[in-house]
């Protein structure tokens, strides 16, 4: 991430979290991560576009993202043609929360909301038109209350239904579990010879299963093909390559282990609705500041 802005946030070690609210005409702030954990709100941005990893879209009327550690993130003009645009940021801490306090049973939905946020989390509009007022009376409270207040905000949030998981897994290198040890050591295998050429019956090898019942057992486990799954992996890597290197596109598809580049581009495409070409331009154009 050497070509995007590390932020050095004001927030300190005396405070528990900081929110900034700020009416504006633009998006003028450039791709950037930092090491404390954002929620951030924006009304009428509608047509901007947003970067979350290596997922790109653009943002509706009301927009309510939660964003973890270290994971680039900006927000861009686009198509956003607004004079009055609403942001409220919140920044807290990762130790925030203490590992300890997290895995107690009334901290497991946030707990896990907080491991989702590694890859940034989109709320739905229902969730947004429900805590806006609470959100935006946060900066008017201090001391005690204030942390409770957030506290019971990111409660709230934590149970929103219908969430968007932004950026692939493959980008931020999240190991999920599937409560399966041969899915489990299938992923195993696929995330550490993506680059290769893997078939449906190495797989079955790997996994002690024929090649029909692992296809079965991984759609069933997963809601994905094994080829889906595979393709998934070497996506968030190609993104990677894109973002941080300059290889060619054609260097990136077969060090990806797409060894047809037309394939690579459809597939690309379909995922992240613009060509790898684009997406690399999308990148390379919020680097340097107005």
């Amino acid at each position: 991430m050497s070509n995007i802005y590390h932020e050095i946030t004001p927030l300190t070690d005396n405070d528990c979290f900081m929110v900034f609210t700020r009416i504006k005409d633009r998006f003028d702030f450039p791709l950037h991560y930092h090491e404390e954990y954002e929620l951030n709100f924006i009304e009428g941005g509608q047509g901007a576009r947003r970067i979350v990893g290596d997922n790109i879209e653009t943002i509706s009327h009301l927009e309510l993202v939660l964003v973890g550690s270290n994971i680039p993130h900006g927000w861009f003009m686009h198509e956003c043609v607004s004079s009055e645009i609403h942001e409220t940021t919140i920044q807290f801490h990762r130790d925030l929360f203490d590992d300890k306090f997290l895995k107690r049973n009334q901290l497991s939905f946030i707990r896990t909301m907080l491991e989702r946020s590694a890859r940034g989390i989109s709320f739905p509009v229902e969730t947004i038109q429900s805590i806006k007022p609470r959100l935006l009376a946060l900066q008017q409270k201090s001391g005690f209350d204030s942390v409770m207040d957030l506290m019971s905000l990111l409660h709230e949030l934590s149970l929103s239904r219908h969430v968007q998981i932004l950026t692939s897994s493959s980008f931020v290198n999240e190991n999920t579990a599937y409560n399966s040890r041969r899915i489990e050591k299938a992923f195993e295998f696929m995330k550490a010879n993506y680059e290769k050429d893997i078939s449906l019956e190495d797989m079955s090898k790997i996994v002690n299963m024929t090649e029909v019942g692992f296809s079965r057992f991984m759609r069933k486990r997963t809601g994905k093909t094994f080829i889906d799954s595979l393709n998934g992996i070497r996506l968030g890597h190609a993104s990677r390559l894109l973002i941080d290197t300059t290889l060619t596109i054609s260097e990136v598809s077969f060090r990806c282990g797409f060894n047809n580049l037309s394939y690579f581009n459809r597939i690309f495409k379909k995922k992240h609705k613009c060509t790898p070409k684009e997406f690399r331009e999308n990148y390379s154009g919020t680097r340097t500041f107005v």
